[in-house]
């Protein structure tokens, strides 16, 4: 019985491990991704932060967070804000050998006119790996 087993399991583990398969969970703290692109009458540069990434032949599905700098003009009256911030986002980004599509989320706080809001992005990037 004992060798029946152990025959089985060998077996099993040959075919299990035998199998050749193109696809790759990963997580990493930065994949050589930047991006350009616009959200909330704006525009914005980042880079893939930590994320969670899944890749299948040349194509990479990211997602994940988005250190940025927010680049938007404050038309409001009196004090203004400076037109370049630090921002951080989250959202999905595909890469496709070295060219990336992305669509990002940003957080807008609430002002005295506004109240906070998620707004949603499009940019496009190159990747460096």
């Amino acid at each position: 019985m004992k060798k029946l087993l152990y025959i089985g399991g060998i077996l099993i583990s040959g075919v299990c491990f035998s199998q050749q398969t193109d696809s790759k969970i990963k997580a990493s703290f930065f994949d050589g991704i930047t991006v350009a692109g616009y959200v909330d009458h704006g525009a914005f540069i980042n880079f893939t932060g930590p994320n969670v990434s899944v890749k299948h032949k040349d194509f990479k599905f990211i997602l994940g967070m988005l250190p940025s700098l927010r680049i938007r003009e404050d038309k409001s009256e009196g004090t203004k804000n400076s037109a370049i911030t630090p921002n951080l986002g989250a959202g999905f980004t595909v890469a496709y050998k070295k060219i990336a599509l992305q669509i990002p989320f940003y957080y807008n706080t609430k002002t005295s006119t506004q109240n906070g809001a998620w707004k949603m992005g499009i940019g496009l990037g190159y990747s460096f790996k």
